[in-house]
């Protein structure tokens, strides 16, 4: 059976499937999204302008915050402290609330302006305040890279607006609103001032920390010079604070505050300020920090700024500027010159320094564990009341047990001890005995020629004492004496007696009578010897022949108000008075009987530099007092320090040339005293404790001579030293007659028999009549113009016979 045969099977190619045609409405649907999409956003842009654009305009016209114009900030002022110098010109210390004075540009070390272009705006000269490429290097820097050594996004200008005009808080939005206000700022600045000007205005502005503002008072503090004086290392380590002031504070971290200024150099470096060579060099240096704290609290005169605060007030009260408002002594930049002598008044409060740490130790070991009011219990209870924190919480209205329940009450506070300042823990009662142990000083000098006052020591620290003992006022002991000898001179007593040192009981001032310190009663005194070694008996009984009245009178004219008591005990100095009183009196009689009120204003000028008022002195005072006697007083007080009480000062201190003064110590040796005197210097020092009842329980210790003197001994042989002042030592008193000299050079110290064989009856009768009569016509100027007239007429007659 045949096969049937089937027609070949042909394989059909597949034609590609076509694709369907988009329909135009499905077109117009898809082109319609996207212009969708396009169109909110730019919709959503024209949003976020017209926002940024509100939010702009709500920042610039000072919605969020003010905004200054540009008038305010061509008319920026920052509070400048009052500064207080001295006569040749030195800082003595500031009046603030906040530490600052500025400087001119030509007045700041270039060192200074590349330490700072380099670490904190390094496209200073290349930018209008705002600077975009510093923004986006630090944003590329500090975040992709971690690197935070390249500074920050800020130019100098905003800087300048985030110090002069504090951020605001505004929760989420504070760092946008803050940023842009300071670029607005910024702007405004750069537009008003010149790149020098904003420099300074920022270094003029910035703070350091420790409450001071400024490249000059920073300066000053860390380094002890000025601005302009500033090395690269120096200026490296200013620089370096800004970043954080505490953290790289050169005092409280030195480590981390070296550390940063190599940072601050090597940003130098890299920024072409110097060579890499050169940076090495600086960054292996040592801080070189001479810290110096300068406030009206510290520096080197703060209990005469003190002084001086209140009349500063007053005069700044009654006087306006421009503005009719009245200078504040805050906030005005004012410049006080004074007469002040910066060298003495650096060597008076550093003898009182040294001397006194050194007698509070004889001190403390003098009493060991003992408490000098164990046996006065009153003492101590007029400590506590005296002390701030019982003060404050009177005034509160605390009851009498919650103040002892709180000043029995455990707290941390810093002690200052001998050894300096000390961190402890305890309670107010114990900080008010360990105060009531210390000793304290004041120091006095006084130009008498003027009356200017050179150097003035109020206390051993002002930051825990506050009372100032130049001006409080305590028994003056036998630096009174002087006055009651010159009284004697005054009302005709002769200073060529001698006088019994014996003991004498006055019946008309009920029954008393004075002893000697060392307890020795014989002999006879001349009143030179009796100054000199002091005695009491003496002076007593030639203030008693004198007169108490007559003696008060002396004192009045010498310019001394105090208290004086009508009691023959007034010879010994029991009456008070102040350092300060006391040496204006001694200089009334180194001025031979002329008075001058004491000064110490020469000047007060603004911030820039107009001179506000000149003081000029008072008119001196004719006090009736007769020159020779004033004179004659000198000369004896020049014997305390040659063969008297006051012997040490050549001895110990070896001060050369004219040097008078006086030793004075009060009863149960409270308060010891020395006046020294020179041709050109007045100077007065007195040591003792807050309350009298606190004292040496021994004359040993408890004497003008130990207590007192050393510090103006100390005082003079710094000074003598000093190139600038030797020649000091050269003046003289003024001379005595030749005749009155040798009448004068007598023994200061006779015994009776000594007295009985002198010469011969008639001499003895006559000799010292000659003497006084010779004395009473030097005194009186008139009577030896009319001697010699009568000589020249006796010799015209002879004349005419021949």
């Amino acid at each position: 059976m045949p096969t049937k045969r089937t027609a070949p099977i042909n394989k059909v190619k597949s034609k590609p499937a076509k694709k369907k045609p988009v329909s135009k409405k499905k077109k117009r649907k898809k082109t319609g999204k996207q212009r969708s999409i396009w169109m909110i956003l730019l919709q959503l842009s024209a949003v976020g302008l017209i926002l940024f654009f509100l939010f702009f305009m709500a920042v610039y016209l000072g919605f969020t915050g003010h905004v200054p114009s540009s008038k305010q900030l061509n008319e920026i002022k920052n509070p400048l402290a009052s500064e207080v110098f001295s006569e040749d010109g030195k800082l003595l210390g500031r009046y603030y609330i906040e530490n600052r004075s500025n400087v001119q540009f030509d007045e700041i070390s270039p060192n200074v302006i590349n330490a700072l272009i380099a670490t904190e705006d390094a496209r200073f000269y290349e930018h209008r305040g705002i600077d975009e490429i510093a923004l986006m290097r630090v944003l590329f820097k500090t975040i992709l890279m971690q690197d935070r050594s390249a500074g920050g996004g800020s130019t100098l200008s905003q800087q300048i607006a985030k110090n002069l005009f504090p951020r605001n808080d505004l929760w989420v939005f504070s760092m946008p609103v803050n940023k842009l206000r300071e670029a607005i700022i910024a702007y405004r600045l750069e537009r008003i001032y010149t790149k020098e000007e904003i420099l300074t205005l920022y270094l003029n502005t910035v703070p350091f920390g420790e409450n001071i503002f400024g490249i000059e008072v920073a300066s000053e503090r860390f380094f002890s010079k000025s601005p302009r004086d500033l090395t690269v290392d120096e200026a490296a380590v200013l620089v370096g604070m800004l970043k954080a002031n505490y953290t790289y504070n050169p005092r409280i971290n030195p480590e981390k505050s070296k550390q940063r200024r190599n940072v601050v150099i090597g940003q130098m470096v890299a920024n072409n300020f110097m060579t890499e060579a050169e940076g090495d060099v600086f960054q292996a240096k040592p801080l070189g920090l001479k810290y110096r704290k300068i406030s009206y609290n510290e520096g080197p005169a703060p209990y005469f700024l003190e002084m001086l605060k209140p009349e500063l007030m007053e005069w700044c009260a009654h006087h306006t500027k421009e503005d009719g408002e009245p200078y504040n002594l805050y906030t005005d930049g004012l410049k006080v010159k004074t007469t002040i002598n910066y060298d003495m008044q650096f060597f008076a409060q550093q003898s009182v320094k040294e001397y006194m740490n050194n007698l509070q130790k004889v001190f403390d070991d003098h009493w060991k564990n003992a408490d000098p009011w164990r046996r006065d219990a009153s003492i101590l209870d007029r400590a506590i009341k005296r002390s701030e924190r019982y003060q404050k919480m009177r005034k509160a209205g605390k009851t009498p047990e919650q103040i002892d329940a709180a000043f029995k009450q455990s707290i941390k506070t810093t002690w200052l001890t001998r050894e300096g300042l000390k961190q402890v823990e305890t309670t107010p009662l114990d900080s008010v005995k360990h105060y009531l142990r210390f000793l304290n000083a004041g120091f006095l000098a006084v130009e008498p020629s003027s009356g200017a006052l050179k150097a003035w020591v109020g206390g051993i620290d002002f930051r825990f004492f506050k009372y100032d003992h130049v001006l409080s006022a305590r028994q003056v002991g036998s630096t009174f004496k002087p006055f009651v000898y010159l009284a004697a001179l005054e009302n005709g007593l002769s200073p060529f007696d001698y006088y019994p040192n014996e003991k004498k009981v006055y019946e008309d001032y009920q029954d008393w009578s004075p002893s000697n310190s060392h307890g020795e009663y014989k002999g006879f005194y001349s009143m030179e010897g009796a100054l000199a070694q002091s005695l009491n008996t003496v002076a007593v009984d030639v203030m008693v022949q004198t007169g108490i009245d007559e003696t008060i009178e002396t004192c009045r004219r010498l310019g001394i108000e105090a208290d004086l008591p009508e009691f023959p005990s007034l010879a010994l100095g029991v009456a008070s008075m102040s350092l300060k009183d006391l040496l204006m009196a001694y200089a009334t009689m180194i001025n031979g009987g002329i008075r001058l009120e004491p000064n110490y204003l020469v000047s007060i000028t603004d911030s820039q530099g107009n001179v506000l008022e000149t003081f000029t002195r008072e008119a001196a005072h004719l006090t009736g007092l007769n020159e020779l006697n004033c004179n004659i007083i000198t000369h004896m007080m020049e014997s305390v320090i040659n063969d008297g009480t006051g012997r040490s000062i050549r001895s110990v201190y070896k001060v050369q040339g004219d040097f008078a003064g006086k030793t004075g110590t009060t009863q149960n040796h409270s308060d010891g005293w020395f006046v020294g005197l020179t041709p050109q210097l007045v100077t007065g020092c007195w040591v003792g404790a807050a309350d009298p009842g606190v004292h040496f329980r021994s004359i040993r210790y408890g004497q003008g001579a130990y207590m007192a003197l050393p510090i103006v001994g100390k005082f003079f042989h710094k000074l003598y030293r000093d190139s600038r002042y030797r020649k000091m030592q050269y003046a003289d008193f003024p001379a005595l007659n030749n005749q009155l000299l040798a009448d004068l050079n007598i023994p200061p110290y006779r015994e009776l028999f000594e007295l009985d064989k002198e010469d011969n009856l008639i001499e003895r009768i006559f000799a010292g009549k000659s003497k006084d009569k010779k004395l009473e016509e030097m005194r009186d100027p008139e009577k030896r113009k009319e001697k010699k007239k009568i000589w020249e007429t006796i010799k015209g007659i002879f004349k005419k016979k021949k």
